[in-house]
C-alpha cells in the first residue's frame, strides 16, 4: 500500500507540488484568520463542576460581587490626599464608559480607607463587568483599558479578567519569540545533521504545510466549538516537531536505499513501503493519543485536543505525499557521502551488545534511576493558572504582591456562596465566616429564592491550605431545604484539579490502549506494546518528578528565570501525556520498525535488535536534539506554564532518547527474546490475513 502510494507520488509529482502550493497558500490566507477567532478567556474551568454552576446562577437576576479588575495608582512622590494626585485620577474615571460596567469603586466614591495603602501613596479602583463570560470580560477591559491611564501615576492593572488578558497577550508574543529565536537555529543544525542544505529544506516544508494545514483546520473548528488561544502552541511545536522526525526517517531511508545501488524511482518505492508504513502508524498513534482530550471537559484542554490531533495529521499527509514527490524532484542530489570510518552506527551496535550481555543489571539500575527521580512527584501541590503564571514584573502579579503587602485587604480574595431555595440564615453565614482563613462573611444580595454571600479570605488561593478552606466551606450544611454552591478562585482551583486528576487516570488508560492497538497492527504482537507503554511511563516518571522539583520546590528557578509559588499547574501532566508520550511513540515505532526488519531477515532477536538501534539510533537522536532547539523556545518564555512545558517536554525527550531507547529498550528485548513478537494463535492468524506485515 504505501509502495503503491511511493509510486503514486513520483509519478503525479508535479500536481502534488503545485497542489501543495496552492493549498499552503490558500490555507496561510483564509488559516490565520483563526487567530481573531480564538477564545479571549482561559478556557481552564471544568463546564460541570460547582463554581461554573455557582457562576452560572450568578450571572442571572441575582448578580455577581467581585472586582474583575483592579487598578492599581501609585506616586512616589505624592499622596492620595494631594490634589495633584486626587483630582486626575477622578477625572479619568469620570471618563471611563459604563457601557458593560457594573460597578466602579475607589476611594473617592466609597470613602473606605481599605483603598488607599499603608504609606497613602497608591490607592486603587476596581472594577466589576456585567458578564459571567472572561471571554467577554476581557473585551470589555480592552476597550476601556486606556481611559483609566493618568499622566505621572504608575497605573498597573490587576484582577482575574487583567491577568486573563496579560497571559493572551505574553503567550502570543513569546510565541513569536520561540519562532524567531528557534527557525534560524533549526536550520543551521538541520544543515548539519543532514549534510545537505537541499536535503535540511524539507523538514521545514514539510513543516510549514503542516502548521499552515493545521490553521485552517482550526479555524474549520472554530466555527463549531470555542478554541483557546494556546492552542497554537502545540501546533508550533508538533508542526515541526514530527516534520523534523518524519523527514529525517525518509531521507535517511531514501540514502540507504540509492547506497544499496537502487535507481531513484525504486529507492523511493521502497522508502516509503517502510518509512511510509512508519510514519502513517506513528502518526496515527500520535493523533489517537491526542484524542484522549476530549475525555476533559475545560476548553482549554480540548483545543489542544483538536490542534494536536490536526497538525498531525496534516504531517503525516504532508510526509507521505509531498516528502516523495520533491526527492523525485531532488534525485541523486540528496545522496549523501559514505561516513569515515569507525561510523556512528557501528557505535550503537557495540553498545547495543554491551548492553545486551548483561541485561538484568542494565534494566534494574537504569529503572531504579527513573522511578527514584519520579519519586519527588508524589509530593506534588496542584494549582490552576494565575497572576503566578506571569513573570515577576507583570502587572497583574505586581499588583497581588502590593495589595498584600500594602493594603487592609486584596479585594480580589473573595469568594461567593449562592443559596439557594430560601434565604441564608445568621448561623451558616456565621459559619461560613468561622472556617480558618475565611476573615468575613456577609450577604450581599438576595433575588427570589437566592442569596448571595461574599467571602473574604486571606491565604494564598494556590496553597494547600486554600485547597482545606474550600473543603471546609462545602462541608458546612446550608440551610434545611437549601442548596449552597462556592465559587471565586479557591473554588475554581478544587474544581480544576478534581477535574483532571479524576479523568487522567482514564486517559492513561485511553493512551495505554490506543498505543497497544495501533503497535499491534503494526508489529504482530501483544508483548511489544506492554512493553513500549512501561518504558514510556518511566520517562514520563523521570520527567514529572523534575518538574515538581524545579518548579514546585524552586531548583533551576534562578536559571530559567521564574518565581516559585509552591504549585505545579495541573493542566500540565495532561499536555505531557498527550506530546511526550506521542513522541515516544515516534521513536518507538521508529526503532522497532527496523528490529522488526531485521528479526523477519535473520530470526535472531540479539542481532536484530543490534542492527535497528545501530541503523535508527542516529536518526532518533538527531531529531530529538532538533526537537529540543525547537521546544527550547518556550523554555525561555515568561509565562511559567509555557516555560513549564518546554523544560518538561524536554526532560522527557532526552531521558527516553539517552536512556529508553539506547539503554533500557535492548536490555528489555533480550530479556524477552523471541517472546517479544509473540501474539496469541488466533491474533496472529487475523493479523497475517490482513497483511500487517506488507508495505
Amino acid at each position: 500500500m504505501f509502495a503503491a502510494l511511493g509510486r503514486f507520488a513520483v509519478r503525479r509529482r508535479l500536481w502534488i507540488v503545485a497542489g501543495t502550493l496552492l493549498f499552503a497558500t490558500l490555507a496561510g490566507v483564509w488559516g490565520t484568520g483563526v487567530f481573531g477567532r480564538l477564545g479571549d478567556g482561559a478556557g481552564f474551568d471544568d463546564p460541570a463542576g460547582e463554581s461554573v454552576a455557582a457562576d452560572a446562577l450568578l450571572a442571572g437576576p441575582l448578580g455577581r460581587h467581585a472586582d474583575d479588575v483592579v487598578v492599581l495608582y501609585r506616586s512616589e512622590t505624592l499622596t492620595v490626599d494631594d490634589p495633584a494626585f486626587a483630582e486626575p485620577v477622578k477625572k479619568a474615571l469620570a471618563s471611563v464608559p459604563r457601557a458593560g460596567v457594573t460597578r466602579l469603586d475607589s476611594y473617592w466614591s466609597t470613602g473606605s480607607a481599605g483603598f488607599v495603602s499603608g504609606d497613602r501613596r497608591a490607592t486603587y479602583v476596581s472594577v466589576q463587568f456585567d458578564s459571567g463570560d472572561d471571554q467577554v470580560r476581557v473585551l470589555r477591559l480592552r476597550a476601556i483599558q486606556k481611559d483609566f491611564e493618568v499622566p505621572g501615576l504608575t497605573v498597573r492593572f490587576g484582577g482575574v479578567t487583567s491577568m486573563t488578558d496579560q497571559v493572551n497577550r505574553e503567550t502570543m508574543r513569546d510565541l513569536l519569540v520561540a519562532e524567531a529565536l528557534s527557525v534560524p537555529l533549526l536550520l543551521v543544525l538541520l544543515v548539519v545533521v543532514f549534510r545537505s542544505l537541499l536535503a535540511a529544506t524539507l523538514p521545514l516544508l514539510v513543516g510549514f504545510s503542516a502548521v499552515l494545514g493545521s490553521l485552517a483546520l482550526l479555524r474549520l473548528v472554530t466555527l463549531l466549538v470555542d478554541l483557546s488561544t494556546f492552542a497554537i502552541q502545540v501546533v508550533t511545536i508538533l508542526g515541526l516537531g514530527l516534520a523534523i522526525d518524519y523527514a529525517l526517517l525518509v531521507v535517511g531511508r531514501y540514502r540507504e536505499e540509492l547506497r544499496h545501488g537502487y535507481g531513484v524511482d525504486e529507492a523511493i518505492e521502497r522508502t516509503m513501503g517502510t518509512a511510509g508504513r512508519t510514519i502513517a502508524f506513528s502518526g496515527l498513534a500520535v493523533a489517537l493519543s491526542f484524542g484522549g482530550l476530549a475525555l476533559f471537559p475545560s476548553r482549554f484542554l480540548r483545543s489542544m485536543g483538536y490542534a494536536g490531533a490536526g497538525v498531525t495529521l496534516m504531517a503525516v499527509l504532508a510526509s507521505l505525499t509531498v516528502l516523495p514527490a520533491v526527492l523525485r524532484y531532488a534525485g541523486r542530489r540528496l545522496r549523501a557521502r559514505a561516513p569515515r570510518r569507525p561510523r556512528t552506527g557501528d557505535r550503537w551496535y557495540r553498545v547495543a551488545h554491551g548492553v545486551m550481555r548483561r541485561p538484568r543489571l542494565v534494566t534494574a539500575v537504569v529503572v531504579s534511576a527513573l522511578l527514584g527521580l519520579g519519586l519527588p512527584f508524589l509530593g506534588v501541590n496542584w494549582a490552576r493558572p494565575a497572576e503566578w503564571v506571569l513573570p515577576a514584573g507583570a502587572d497583574a502579579r505586581v499588583v497581588t504582591q502590593e495589595l498584600a503587602a500594602g493594603f487592609p485587604a486584596d479585594p480580589t480574595r473573595r469568594m461567593t456562596a449562592v443559596v439557594r431555595g430560601g434565604p441564608a440564615t445568621d448561623g451558616y453565614v456565621r459559619e461560613l465566616g468561622e472556617v480558618p482563613h475565611v476573615d468575613d462573611a456577609t450577604v450581599t444580595g438576595t433575588h427570589g429564592d437566592l442569596t448571595r454571600v461574599t467571602l473574604g479570605y486571606s491565604v494564598d488561593p494556590m496553597s494547600r491550605e486554600a485547597r482545606t478552606m474550600v473543603e471546609d466551606l462545602r462541608a458546612i450544611p446550608p440551610p434545611p431545604g437549601t442548596t449552597a454552591l462556592l465559587t471565586g478562585m479557591p473554588a475554581s482551583r478544587v474544581d480544576i484539579v478534581d477535574m483532571v486528576v479524576t479523568r487522567l487516570p482514564w486517559m492513561a488508560l485511553y493512551v495505554t490502549a490506543v498505543s497497544f492497538l495501533v503497535l499491534f497492527v503494526a508489529f504482530g504482537s501483544v508483548v511489544l506494546p506492554l512493553k513500549s507503554v512501561l518504558l514510556n511511563l518511566l520517562s514520563l516518571s523521570a520527567s514529572f518528578g523534575a518538574i515538581k522539583l524545579i518548579f514546585q520546590d524552586g531548583w533551576l528557578s534562578g536559571i530559567l528565570g521564574f518565581v516559585p509559588v509552591g504549585a505545579i499547574d495541573v493542566n500540565f501532566p495532561v499536555l505531557i501525556v498527550a506530546i511526550a508520550f506521542g513522541l515516544a511513540m515516534d521513536y518507538e515505532v521508529f526503532l522497532l520498525s527496523r528490529i522488526r526488519e531485521e528479526w523477519v531477515r535473520t530470526g535472531d532477536p540479539v542481532e536484530s535488535t543490534a542492527v535497528g538501534l545501530q541503523r535508527t539510533a542516529g536518526i532518533i537522536t538527531s531529531a530529538a536534539l532538533l526537537l529540543c532547539v525547537v521546544v527550547g523556545g518556550f523554555a525561555a518564555s515568561g509565562i511559567t506554564f509555557m516555560k513549564m512545558a518546554g523544560v518538561g517536554l524536554v526532560i522527557a525527550v532526552v531521558v527516553d532518547v539517552t536512556i529508553v531507547r539506547i539503554l533500557l529498550l535492548p536490555a528489555g528485548m533480550r530479556l524477552l527474546g523471541r517472546w517479544a513478537w509473540w501474539a496469541p494463535a488466533p491474533l496472529a492468524r487475523l493479523w497475517e490475513r490482513s497483511g500487517g506485515h506488507d508495505g
